[in-house]
């Protein structure tokens, strides 16, 4: 799959596609069935499916630290599109220029200059350009001029509700993670590289790994069940997400004890699979009752992949 940041890295060898555009929070169920309907037509045409996003995404630049938790960050949704078989990904930067892009310019730039779009899907509902100004019904007379087709996206729903990244961020904060999975289509997972942090679970005898998130917040909050792999590790463990109150944290982190293992993860890039909620994430008097926290959490967790019960 090839990655392309910026429409002025578009050339040439670019042009003739079938396309889609979105955030693609998640990549959850209802991203899949676009992207399926997007190689499907790709493949009827003989053309690459190329897939657009933003970043950062469009709230983001106008919420900042507002905006809502990210599903995934950038690294782990490029991966995830990857895995469907998408044959490009067009990342554009969501900076004042695309802001004040008009919508004609939109069509002209990126559609028609940019990747001569043939096949276009996007939802109903989407809306673009500067001030939100152009919608479905735009992009279906442009691509009447201009000789592009536009179609609807799928709709896909689970229990009589459509698949969303906001329901899946809803289900997490929940702490319902067998709906997210049942939204997403696997388990809810953050990836990202093992990071030096203060060092204190060192001293209170239970090491961490501390894996950088990159996104302003988590989804989650709180103390997990957690299933971590990387190259040559698959370990069972118990994790905190959160600000680390007992030691005035000023940022979100993810730290992971990993169950009998003892090796240097500095570096190394890890997936944490989420399994089951243990408690919320509170402030403790001191580092002893800390610790004595963590026993009990590391004590039902070990009894939790024993016998699947909480």
């Amino acid at each position: 799959m090839e990655l392309i940041r910026g429409l002025h890295n578009l050339r040439d060898k670019h042009k003739g596609c079938v396309a889609t555009i979105g955030n693609f929070d998640g990549v959850h169920l209802g991203h899949q069935q676009v992207l399926a309907q997007v190689l499907r037509k790709g493949e009827e045409l003989g053309l690459p499916a190329v897939v657009i996003i933003f970043e950062p995404q469009p709230r983001e630049f106008f919420s900042g630290s507002q905006a809502p938790p990210r599903l995934t960050r950038f690294d782990e949704k490029v991966r995830l599109l990857k895995a469907q078989g998408v044959d490009r990904v067009l990342c554009l930067t969501f900076n004042e220029r695309l802001r004040t892009m008009s919508a004609d310019q939109f069509v002209d730039e990126l559609l028609l200059k940019g990747l001569a779009v043939q096949h276009f899907v996007v939802g109903d509902d989407f809306r673009f350009g500067c001030d939100r100004s152009g919608d479905y019904n735009m992009l279906r007379q442009s691509g009447e001029r201009y000789g592009f087709r536009v179609v609807n996206t799928e709709t896909f729903d689970v229990d009589g509700e459509r698949v969303s990244s906001t329901r899946i961020r809803t289900a997490l904060q929940h702490n319902d993670l067998a709906l997210a999975e049942t939204l997403l289509g696997r388990p809810y997972c953050v990836t990202g590289r093992v990071m030096h942090g203060q060092k204190l679970g060192r001293t209170i005898g239970v090491p961490t790994a501390n894996v950088r998130m990159h996104r302003f917040h988590c989804p989650l909050e709180g103390v997990y069940a957690v299933t971590v792999t990387g190259k040559g590790l698959s370990a069972e463990g118990v994790a905190n997400v959160g600000m680390r109150p007992t030691v005035n944290g000023q940022h979100p982190v993810l730290e992971a004890h990993l169950f009998d293992l003892d090796s240097d993860l500095y570096g190394q890039l890890l997936t944490v699979e989420f399994k089951a909620f243990i408690r919320p994430e509170k402030k403790f008097d001191g580092l002893d009752s800390l610790k004595q926290q963590i026993d009990n959490d590391i004590k039902q967790v070990r009894n939790y992949f024993l016998t699947g019960a909480l």
